[in-house]
């Protein structure tokens, strides 16, 4: 290596296992290491992380705000995609990856770092997350994964590593799960989770409070949307981070956006995962609301058919490949009309519509109304009716249908 270290740039959270990382790659791989805090809304104490970055043994460390970034350009285009994985994942933490990669790697190339590293352990999504994004962005950079290089198999022996450093920590053995928490989601899984009879314990929630708790009156919200992204709650607009972190705060009082699921992963296996998403909850059952009013049939119909596909590529990782990006502009060409407001009630959990409005609405009363024929011809339908019966009864007939 010469008598000049080569430099590795670490995505760190200041959690045990980025933590005993950090002195890894300096003891083991004799790296200088700059650690890479992304704050992507987790709402956690980024100075202290940082303090405790350099005195694990970081060289630099690097703190960047990219709450309205990870809001505007990776949560809203989520959004405007309707993207659900396996119906119940919001997709949180598979979205925060691609950008605290992108940011990762601007500043290895700006230090002249020639490796990456990360934090994700080799059974999860997030290594596949990671890596596709650096080779998609930087085909040549160097990636270092410890957790498929080390011999620290266990939780028990990274608190026996942090213990021979001195690497201060807060975690200890009995830890009942792991979370990650950003500003679309608080996710928990492992330990006790790992039993999916378990109920999980309500002491584990933080954005959202039980069913039991949630006051016994609903609460009405009025969310505006431009272009099918979300501009103002109750009149007032907001910015990305801001809208998305005040529905937050409004789903949680109400229990609004728990989801305890079994997914696939990318890998191969099956994982059990509990998320609270109150804010992203409230996004799309207004969002959908408004499309029903504003949106083409077929237009509809087409996009909610490629929404499984786009949904999984960003679950695996792909968000900087050329389908997801190609799916995108489909997506976001749909989204031209889905302009409006549309009124939520929010009761012990539940997200029901009660209103919309839209000046590019496709709906007009004077044609849908039972009390008129304004616009539509009811005769009209023996016909319609008789072409789409066709097939049908020729079916019947060869089929010798009693009858036909």
């Amino acid at each position: 290596m010469g008598s000049e270290r080569q430099k590795v740039v670490l995505a760190y959270s200041g959690g045990l296992d980025t933590s005993v990382i950090l002195k890894w790659l300096i003891e083991e791989k004799g790296l200088e290491v700059i650690a890479f805090v992304a704050d992507v809304g987790q709402e956690e104490d980024l100075e202290a992380i940082q303090k405790k970055a350099y005195a694990t043994g970081a060289s630099k460390v690097y703190v960047a705000d990219v709450k309205e970034e990870f809001a505007r350009s990776f949560a809203f285009p989520i959004l405007r995609a309707n993207a659900v994985y396996e119906g119940g994942y919001f997709l949180g933490t598979s979205i925060a990856r691609p950008l605290i990669a992108k940011e990762q790697l601007e500043i290895a190339h700006k230090e002249g770092a020639a490796y990456v590293s990360h934090g994700a352990t080799g059974k999860g999504n997030d290594q596949v997350r990671f890596e596709l994004t650096y080779y998609a962005l930087d085909p040549k950079i160097k990636v270092i994964a410890p957790w498929r290089e080390w011999d620290l198999t266990s939780r028990t022996r990274l608190l026996e590593y942090a213990k021979t450093y001195d690497i201060p920590i807060s975690l200890t053995a009995g830890k009942a799960y792991s979370i990650d928490k950003n500003l679309l989601h608080v996710s928990y899984e492992a330990g006790e989770l790992e039993d999916p009879w378990q109920e999980p314990n309500e002491a584990m929630f933080s954005l959202t409070v039980s069913l039991e708790q949630a006051p016994e009156l609903p609460a009405s919200v009025i969310i505006a949307f431009e272009g099918g992204n979300p501009v103002a709650v109750d009149g007032k607009r907001l910015s990305p981070y801001n809208l998305i972190q005040t529905l937050n705060r409004l789903g949680g009082s109400h229990g609004v956006g728990r989801a305890d699921m079994v997914e696939n992963r990318f890998i191969g296996m099956k994982s059990r995962g509990v998320y609270e998403s109150p804010g992203m909850a409230l996004l799309h059952a207004a969002k959908r609301a408004l499309e029903g009013l504003t949106m083409d049939r077929e237009v509809m119909h087409l996009r909610d058919g490629l929404i499984p596909k786009y949904a999984e590529l960003v679950y695996n990782g792909f968000w900087f490949a050329p389908e997801r990006e190609a799916l995108q502009a489909f997506f976001d060409h749909t989204q031209k009309d889905v302009t409006g407001e549309v009124r939520l009630k929010l009761f012990k959990g539940g997200v029901h519509v009660v209103g919309r409005r839209s000046e590019k609405a496709l709906y007009d009363p004077k044609i849908a109304t039972f009390e008129g024929v304004e616009g539509f011809e009811p005769k009209d339908s023996e016909g319609f009716i008789r072409i789409h019966a066709l097939r049908l009864k020729i079916r019947a007939l060869r089929m010798g249908t009693p009858g036909a």
